[in-house]
């Protein structure tokens, strides 16, 4: 009897678990259907579907409902979609499928996630985070981000006091960076900065003075040490590197990527395309031991290397980026640190010293021979944006998404390398979507000088979380 009651015990008990678990699980990934007014130059405010993707306020609008908003203005786009892939092409007619611009079924309870479909732009591969829905009559929506939508059409929005959405045509997207920081949208990372290092200058930081874990973007520093190497003749492009058992060991742990074989032969440039484009840890590791003989030593030099920079706030543990264990009783758990301004000191030498890291960062994809892979590059900015040119990715759950994204500008007279550090996002969703704002605030600043001395009054509430995040992108200051 006793055994009996014992198992009926751990069935409730199950039992109530499962039920207190699932609401959980649903809660935290689930698309409320909504609708928002959007009006464009015609002045004619349409109703326009949209998911707020797990939190209120994070809105995804329907792509055909906001072709039918600008069917009839110079920013009109075609639409193709399928369950898993999206095909945009501006300046095409919109072909409408029905149901387009009328409010959800009130049955209607979409069960979808955000992922990364395919999303085509012209033709071209882009990298944008979207819903794809079957809708009631047949046909495949597509939902994103409003934002999204005005960098790839390059056109203004804003929400009026009245709550509608409006998007202007006639205008070049903006985004004032400093009215982004006064109502929270900044809240969700460690710090951004965004800047020319041709001259020197900082457009922009928020938090840009406090050191925070880099992840992989640690490896542009292991790039510049194995140019030193390069440059002083102590190993050649061509060399073959002999893995060791610790980088083999690395590669084949949750943290290794490719399969590095003890004893097998990798070139210097393999090594350094594998470490710079899908940031390969074990290709890291095993440059730093070609050029200092083992770890420990080239980590050494990395923090050398750091105060000879003047990088203040740097500390380097490896090689990669990864969390470093110590070897006590009760081992503490670092990681490789920096603030974004000791970050944009170290893009601006590594740019100007070795600009030949672009020839690498800027390839979306590479053919490493001496590991017979064919490797892609982790910025999603070098599919969505022209003018990019690197630099590189990193994430740690410490560290969160992080990106140093460069770009380059002319004024006329020279080519500048603007560039943009985002340190410490929720996810590479929000990492690339912050890259991306800022990567356009800093193109505007650097062609128009706009000033960002006059701001619009702090609101009283300011928004927190995830409601700030949408809602500040849709509130972009224009420049007047």
């Amino acid at each position: 009897m006793r055994s009996i009651l014992r198992k009926i015990s751990v069935l409730v008990l199950s039992v109530a678990l499962i039920c207190c678990i699932l609401p959980s699980r649903v809660f935290a990934n689930y698309e409320i259907p909504g609708t928002w007014q959007v009006q464009a130059d015609t002045g004619i405010a349409y109703t326009v579907k949209i998911l707020d993707c797990n939190y209120g306020n994070n809105a995804y609008f329907s792509l055909r409902d906001i072709a039918m908003v600008l069917k009839d203005t110079d920013k009109a786009f075609s639409l193709a979609i399928t369950k898993n892939t999206v095909a945009l092409d501006p300046g095409q007619a919109y072909q409408p499928v029905g149901g387009e611009n009328v409010s959800w079924n009130s049955r209607s309870n979409p069960n979808i996630t955000l992922r990364r479909n395919e999303f085509k732009v012209n033709g071209e591969d882009t990298y944008y985070y979207t819903l794809i829905a079957k809708m009631p009559s047949g046909y495949y929506d597509c939902f994103m981000m409003a934002a999204d939508l005005a960098m790839i059409l390059d056109m203004d929005i804003t929400v009026s006091d009245d709550g509608i959405l409006q998007i202007h045509t006639q205008e070049p997207f903006s985004v004032s960076a400093a009215f982004l920081e006064q109502t929270g949208y900044f809240y969700g990372v460690n710090s951004v900065l965004a800047g020319d290092v041709t001259t020197g200058e900082i457009y922009y930081e928020y938090q840009g003075d406090t050191a925070y874990p880099i992840a992989s973007i640690s490896k542009l520093m292991t790039y510049i040490l194995v140019m030193d190497a390069l440059s002083a003749g102590q190993i050649t492009l061509e060399e073959q590197v002999v893995v060791s058992d610790a980088v083999h060991q690395l590669s084949v742990s949750g943290d290794g990527g490719y399969l590095l074989a003890a004893g097998a032969t990798v070139t210097v440039q393999d090594l350094l395309l594998g470490a710079l484009l899908p940031s390969s840890n074990e290709c890291a590791m095993c440059l730093a031991e070609a050029v200092a003989g083992s770890e420990e030593a080239f980590v050494r030099m990395m923090n050398q290397k750091a105060q000879e920079l003047g990088l203040s706030q740097a500390r380097f543990f490896n090689s990669n980026g990864l969390p470093a264990y110590t070897k006590d009783a009760v081992p503490a758990k670092r990681q490789n640190r920096m603030s974004a301004e000791d970050m944009f000191r170290l893009v601006s030498y590594l740019l100007k010293v070795y600009p030949q890291v672009t020839d690498i960062t800027s390839l979306k994809s590479a053919y490493l021979e001496t590991l017979d892979v064919e490797v892609k590059n982790t910025n999603p900015l070098l599919h969505n944006m022209s003018g990019v040119t690197g630099l590189k990715t990193g994430t740690t759950n410490k560290a969160g998404a992080c990106l140093v994204t460069s770009l380059t500008a002319d004024d006329g007279n020279m080519e500048h390398d603007l560039v943009v550090i985002v340190l410490g996002t929720e996810d590479s969703i929000e990492r690339g979507r912050v890259s991306a704002l800022l990567a356009n605030y800093a193109l505007e600043v650097f062609h128009t000088g706009a000033d960002e001395t006059e701001i619009p009054d702090q609101p009283q509430d300011m928004p927190m979380g995830a409601e700030a995040m949408v809602d500040c992108i849709l509130r972009t200051a224009r420049k007047y």
